[in-house]
């Protein structure tokens, strides 16, 4: 089996990915949304966890992406973060959201990056705001970023522009294509169509379901 299928398997299994067309989410953006993705589930189960890290391991060889430092963003990014380094043996550092009040008030923890190729990871990617904002940070800080690795994306236009216009490449272990793939073979179709037609127009959805 293809890693994104594997990973979007593992994600359904540990109920990471939850569908809920009758009882919609809103995104801090203020969409609306069938579908929740909650990967601070997976240090809980190692066996898919170990799965998610080995696959960023994966992304990064056949991407030949470069780096030094690996960093994430607080809060859920910085589990897969820090495992990730350990598992290189590389350096890891992660991204407050804001900066401190007191001491240094930096925004980055954990060691200098002046100079350094940094990797963001992040668990997931909405409008990819948090992520633009890290990247921000960092190179506020004097490190170069070129790239972004996720678990999964929602895959909104925003994000898409955001990260081409900070020219930095986002790449993920897996897309919602492969996690309704294989949520298909469970759920029913109505709650399939739903997420469908939400993938299709994520802004517009909740006012198409009020008709």
């Amino acid at each position: 089996m293809k890693m994104p299928l594997e990973i979007a398997r593992a994600l359904l299994a540990i109920h990471a990915v939850g569908f809920t067309p009758e009882t919609p989410v809103t995104f801090k953006s203020g969409i609306r949304s069938p579908v929740y993705v909650d990967n601070r589930r997976l240090p809980f189960h190692p066996r898919e966890w170990r799965r998610v890290i080995e696959g960023f391991v994966t992304l990064i060889k056949s991407k030949t992406i470069e780096f030094d430092v690996i960093a994430g963003i607080e809060t859920a990014g910085i589990p897969h973060s820090a495992a990730l380094a350990y598992a290189l043996e590389r350096p890891s550092v992660f991204v407050r959201k804001e900066a401190k009040a007191h001491g240094t008030r930096s925004r980055i923890e954990g060691g200098d990056v002046a100079g350094s190729r940094v990797l963001l990871i992040e668990d997931l990617v909405t409008t990819g705001g948090s992520s633009l904002s890290g990247i921000a940070a960092l190179r506020e800080a004097g490190a170069r970023v070129t790239d972004c690795l996720a678990i999964i994306s929602y895959d909104l236009e925003e994000a898409r522009a955001g990260f081409e216009a900070a020219a930095v490449r986002l790449h993920t272990l897996t897309s919602f294509a492969d996690v309704l793939a294989e949520a298909k073979l469970t759920l029913p179709e109505a709650a399939i169509a739903a997420v469908e037609d939400w993938l299709r127009d994520p802004h517009g959805w909740a006012e198409r379901r009020s008709r």
